[in-house]
């Protein structure tokens, strides 16, 4: 291993710039959604398609990018997904109407797909498994750090320039990706097998009619008639792959990973924890602006707490990690992140930001202590040839979690606002706390119900999230194990091909 990988922590440094561009790229393009719709002339439905088409794109890739990782060299997927995004992002920056913008965004989602599984799988392969949770410590470390950082630098750069410079910023971190990529990163790949087009497009149209059904249940609900086409196509499609998969000769993915514990129970706990997190930022973002009144900027350096809690766990997490084993760290760590949530249910529009703080610290703690043990011990199942189809596999799995949270929690904080807010109000300002502040034309009484009712409907979501937490934490403990067998020796048939 030390010499194939006589860089390998430099080759962590380019895995983690590739990581941080889609993370950054993702928060900060929140932050600039308002002006850059304005300036495009989109309407709302033109909005929703340019966030929407990057995550139904991406989402619906994965599994396919993470077999041709496996199949043609995960190091050139990878150069080719940040060739793609990058280039991408080059055009945003021209963009003149929505629908070119949708387009790029397209783009982006493919970049993004092809990237993403390609770095956890390198990971795993550059990296034994006394140094991989160092390195997955790291990587997780720069991934919450672009998480919060990022809409403070979308802040900054709007400010002084416009929302084009939220594109023009991936441009200079994918060359040096690409070219610290070129120079230091080894290939890898596995043994050649039959490509399984059946598998690729079940999974692809499966994928996207899956996310396309959880984005719309806030807007149609979940069983409405427009709601019940993507549902069927999305069982359908799925319930084809996973038959498919089970009776093909060379399956894409291998659905045998499922029948380890630590995989099954590590991907099934981090889903839970995404449908925790996915609704975090776009909840707790819009309490710090319309109810504690925080610019945007401010609002980002707000979750400073929740990065300085994640290093920190990060820190401890590896040290503990060699002594408890996985399942111990997730378990402790879950079990702080739920009372980081049980804290923010207590937050009201009177709370200020102490309390806030201090919970946004204990779930970076948390987090940071969980996250990588749950990851390791379900990549820790991994075979090497199967590395980039099994990153993709985990990436698929948070990935409908997270866009579930968001769904879930989003629809919940919409029907409890309503609910709290006076019967008398306008119908505008019972829709949305920025209806309402719209509504009310700075008339106090108005303001100050809307930010109860906002609070309120809050603390139901941290509420419901809290639940998740706990039964990630009960699931993990009662699945992973904390030793594992021996991996057997790889024949030469089955091992990696990995080139200088």
């Amino acid at each position: 291993m030390e010499a194939r990988s006589s860089h390998r922590w430099w080759i962590l440094v380019v895995l983690c710039l590739s990581s941080l561009v889609l993370v950054v790229d993702g928060m900060a393009l929140t932050v600039a959604v308002p002006q850059m719709t304005r300036d495009l002339g989109a309407t709302a439905q033109d909005t929703q398609w340019i966030l929407d088409s990057y995550i139904l794109v991406f989402a619906g890739l994965l599994l396919t990018s993470g077999s041709l990782g496996d199949r043609f060299g995960r190091r050139k997927v990878m150069i080719i997904g940040l060739l793609l995004f990058g280039a991408a992002s080059l055009a945003a920056v021209f963009v003149t109407n929505p629908g070119e913008m949708i387009a790029v965004r397209v783009a982006m989602g493919v970049g993004g797909a092809l990237i993403m599984p390609s770095t956890l799988s390198i990971l795993i392969v550059v990296f034994d498994e006394e140094e991989r949770r160092k390195a997955m410590a790291a990587w997780t470390s720069v991934a919450m750090l672009g998480l919060v950082g990022s809409p403070v630098l979308g802040g900054v750069l709007i400010d002084h320039f416009s929302w084009h410079a939220i594109f023009f910023i991936n441009i200079p971190v994918v060359v040096l990706a690409i070219l610290a990529g070129l120079i230091l990163m080894p290939e890898s790949k596995g043994p050649w097998q039959q490509p399984d087009l059946p598998g690729a497009v079940l999974s692809a149209v499966g994928m996207v009619a899956l996310v396309w059904w959880i984005i719309g249940i806030p807007r149609h609900g979940a069983f409405s008639g427009t709601s019940v086409i993507p549902l069927a196509v999305a069982v359908v499609a799925l319930g084809g792959f996973v038959y498919w998969e089970n009776v093909t000769r060379e399956p894409m993915v291998p659905l045998v990973l499922f029948k380890n514990r630590n995989f099954s129970g590590g991907s099934l706990s981090l889903a839970l924890v995404e449908i925790a997190n996915g609704g975090l930022l776009l909840v707790f973002t819009q309490y710090l602006q319309f109810v504690l009144g925080y610019s945007p900027v401010k609002a980002g350096l707000a979750f400073v707490p929740l990065a300085v809690g994640a290093l920190a766990g990060n820190a401890g997490g590896v040290k503990l990690g060699a002594k408890t084993g996985p399942r111990f760290l997730v378990l402790g760590g879950m079990l702080v992140m739920a009372a980081s949530f049980g804290l923010l249910t207590m937050v009201s529009s009177d709370t200020g930001f102490a309390v806030p703080a201090v919970a946004l610290g204990l779930l970076g703690l948390g987090a940071g202590i969980a996250m990588p043990a749950a990851i390791g011990a379900l990549m820790s199942t991994i075979p090497p040839e199967k590395a980039g189809v099994g990153s993709a596999l985990n990436d698929t799995i948070q990935q409908a979690g997270s866009a579930l949270g968001i769904a879930i929690l989003g629809s919940l904080l919409a029907g409890g606002f309503t609910r709290h807010m006076p019967a008398g109000a306008p119908a505008q300002a019972r829709q949305s706390i920025t209806g309402a502040l719209a509504a009310a034309h700075g008339e106090g009484g108005l303001v100050h119900a809307a930010r109860g009712a906002y609070t309120a409907s809050m603390s139901a979501t941290f509420t419901v999230s809290a639940i998740a937490i706990l039964a990630a934490a009960l699931l993990a403990t009662l699945v992973i194990r904390n030793t594992k067998p021996e991996p057997a020796a790889a024949t030469p048939a089955e091992a990696p091909e990995l080139v200088a």
